[in-house]
């Protein structure tokens, strides 16, 4: 396993990902955090200074720039990049950026100051070694600051294969299958991610599942009705909540800083 450079499928990427009902459930979910973060941090009254590490198209530090604050955009794949500046300049955000081409483990070299907040979003999913590459995000981030971390589900990445009849799959461990290009390599055990935040000084204030029933929901005769704002509302009222917590395809976790 090595790490995931999105260079040959940005486009496609960028299309699958954000421009689907799935992406408008986990923007919405993960920006209500993300809006009880920036409050802990007092941003109306402060210009704060934000990382996006692995930030790819840049959805949700775009929303923070809109606000006032300064953007670092690091991303491996300079094809992303790209896409983000192009997103960012539509946006009149430019002012706001400063862009990296560089993987996230190297991002010391290239910075000369923590920043205020650090967003680390479904980046661990496609790593080698996704402890060191959070940890050296962490360590970027001043005492007092703010650390928004979105990783791929381990339980639900089990529960939504079994439901799909791939027991044997689980069985075996649940191999990463190339032949699926935008799905991550392999999932995260959330208690793990915690440890390694409490671990790197940090106290967690928030947990969300994302997408805690949206991807189980089958396409099967006899269902009731529904609409998409249905299940955005669904989500939002339990995701925060246990067991439907632990089950989203992604955790969104926030944490201070001691």
């Amino acid at each position: 396993m090595q790490d995931r450079n999105f260079d040959d499928i940005a486009h496609k990427f960028a299309k699958n990902i954000y421009g689907s009902e799935k992406g408008e459930i986990r923007q919405t979910i993960v920006w209500e955090d993300i809006t009880a973060a920036l409050t802990v941090l007092d941003d109306t009254n402060t210009r704060l200074k934000v990382l996006d590490a692995g930030g790819g198209l840049g959805q949700v530090s775009q929303k923070i720039a809109g606000r006032g604050h300064d953007v670092t955009l690091c991303d491996l794949s300079g094809e992303m990049l790209k896409l983000a500046k192009a997103s960012v300049e539509k946006s009149g955000l430019l002012e706001h950026y400063r862009w990296l081409n560089c993987p996230v483990q190297e991002l010391e070299q290239h910075l000369d100051h923590q920043v205020d907040m650090a967003l680390f979003h479904a980046v661990m999913e496609w790593l080698a070694d996704p402890r060191l590459a959070l940890e050296t995000v962490l360590a970027q981030v001043k005492p007092g600051g703010v650390a928004s971390v979105m990783f791929y589900n381990h339980h639900g990445l089990v529960f939504k294969n079994a439901i799909c009849g791939n027991i044997p799959h689980v069985l075996e461990g649940m191999p990463h299958r190339k032949r699926f290009k935008l799905q991550p390599q392999k999932g995260l055990v959330p208690e793990d991610v915690y440890k390694w935040i409490e671990e790197s000084g940090f106290t967690i204030q928030g947990k969300s599942g994302i997408r805690s029933f949206s991807d189980y929901i089958g396409n099967r005769q006899y269902m009731g009705d529904y609409s998409a704002e249905d299940v955005l509302k669904l989500e939002q009222m339990l995701c925060r909540q246990e067991p439907y917590l632990s089950m989203g395809r992604y955790i969104h976790v926030w944490a201070v800083k001691r």
